[in-house]
């Protein structure tokens, strides 16, 4: 049975709220709302104003964790520094997930790695909702719903942890491929803590081959096209890449290049035999 993917070419901050009430769902109780906080100096990632009616329309909280790696994110008082000047504390109540430490989830059907580490406030919360800005990424080929869910709710160390297929001192040197399994494995855990209680938005627009995560992202050259959103985290992320390489504009040739070079899709593939979601989706466009 085929996923369900909803649609809409208007990428504003009312079209957010309309293609959330489309997924027929309510999330109950404290909802935490991911994130991505975006480095400092990046020009791409989605900014906290523009999601100020879907947040305000779940009431939620904005939640993030700790990277891995040098700048602005690595440690949570300089995150919270970051938060303030991009103007996220502002407009929300933000939780940094592992402030506090870090839980293990296990993941007994992992094909790489059999539990991840998350950011300990995440039990905080009764349902959460991932707004992922879909774009590349330098190691991942791209980001999406499944990244976000992955290594944006890994803790620190849960990131080593991923990218290091297991081992967290090979951050930079494990097999390439078992690091995007490690990704697919770590959403596992989180699909399977929520079960449920967990709904996704994919905003593709101001999309460069690299990721919020970086200083200074490549200017995007693919024209912007939409908003997306599913239950289904692995039917969105395809589609997304779908619309990609379905595009008109000549400039998702940069994008392209970035998804192949890194096997990008292999995490979607992952996920689906993970049994995750689902490869095969009808997308319902909203638009009138």
């Amino acid at each position: 049975m085929k996923s369900k993917v909803y649609f809409t070419k208007n990428i504003t901050p009312q079209s957010l709220v309309e293609i959330y009430k489309k997924l027929g769902v309510k999330l109950e109780g404290k909802v935490g709302v991911k994130v991505h906080s975006g480095e400092k100096g990046n020009q791409n990632f989605l900014r906290p104003e523009f999601l100020k009616e879907i947040i305000s329309f779940v009431n939620g909280t904005v939640i993030e964790c700790n990277t891995a790696y040098e700048g602005m994110r690595n440690t949570t008082q300089k995150h919270k520094e970051l938060l303030k000047l991009h103007g996220w504390s502002k407009l929300y109540t933000v939780d940094i997930l592992d402030s506090e430490g870090e839980i293990e989830l296990p993941i007994p059907n992992g094909k790489v790695i059999k539990k991840n580490y998350v950011g300990s406030h995440l039990t905080n919360y009764d349902s959460i909702l991932v707004i992922s800005h879909f774009k590349g990424h330098p190691m991942g080929g791209f980001g999406g719903a499944l990244k976000n869910i992955s290594i944006g709710l890994a803790s620190s160390h849960g990131k080593a942890y991923i990218h290091g297929a297991g081992k967290p001192e090979n951050f930079w040197s494990a097999n390439h491929d078992d690091f995007l399994r490690s990704m697919a494995d770590a959403s596992k855990s989180i699909m399977d803590l929520e079960k449920g209680k967990i709904a996704f938005i994919n905003v593709m627009c101001n999309m460069s081959v690299d990721c919020d995560c970086c200083e200074v992202a490549k200017a995007p050259k693919i024209a912007d096209i939409g908003v997306l959103a599913s239950l289904d985290p692995v039917a969105l992320d395809r589609a997304c890449v779908d619309l990609v390489y379905s595009s008109t504009d000549k400039g998702k040739a940069d994008l392209i290049e970035r998804i192949e070079s890194r096997n990008g899709t292999l995490i979607i593939k992952s996920a689906a035999e993970l049994k995750i979601g689902n490869e095969q989706y009808e997308l319902v466009s909203i638009d009138k």
